[in-house]
């Protein structure tokens, strides 16, 4: 199995090859704690979400991706942000795809289901926010928590090459 290293404004990264739309869910549940998976690649903590596949608007896929990842499903009620920083970028190992970052972030309520680990997810669990600056996480995951807990979304990234 292959790994998923994330870079961030490193020299040492590997060339991009790659640009893949990915979406992501922002959920939290009646008591205001937010739906982690432990992603399998890494271990690292982050919001459940993934690569649009064809045909798919980026709408369904945080739907699927959060249902594939945690056995939740979910209904999106809004628009947290985009993310599409050069600076970040993410490394496959499996095949040598080096993906330039590109995720939408939505936000999504509970409809049904229980936290349930896939094959992509180590742990799936419901965190109380208080909990997410403890747990192993890569920082475009922490900047993307913590705007959605800051709740002024929508956030439209505004980092370039050039800066």
């Amino acid at each position: 199995m292959g790994r998923r290293i994330d870079w961030y404004d490193d020299p040492a990264a590997p060339d991009v090859n790659s640009i893949k739309p990915s979406a992501g869910a922002f959920v939290r549940d009646d008591a205001g704690r937010i739906l982690l998976i432990r992603r399998d690649d890494n271990g690292n903590w982050s919001m459940p979400g993934g690569a649009m596949d064809p045909g798919e608007s980026l709408t369904d896929c945080a739907i699927r991706e959060t249902l594939e990842e945690t056995g939740i499903e979910v209904a999106v009620t809004d628009l947290v942000g985009i993310w599409t920083d050069p600076l970040h970028r993410i490394e496959y190992t499996s095949d040598g795809e080096v993906r330039q970052e590109f995720t939408i972030i939505y936000a999504a309520r509970y409809v049904a289901g229980e936290p349930t680990p896939s094959k992509e997810s180590l742990s799936v669990e419901w965190v109380d926010p208080d909990k997410v600056s403890g747990l192993q996480m890569d920082r475009s995951q922490r900047v993307r928590i913590d705007w959605a807990l800051s709740g002024r979304w929508p956030h439209i990234d505004q980092t370039s090459a050039a800066s």
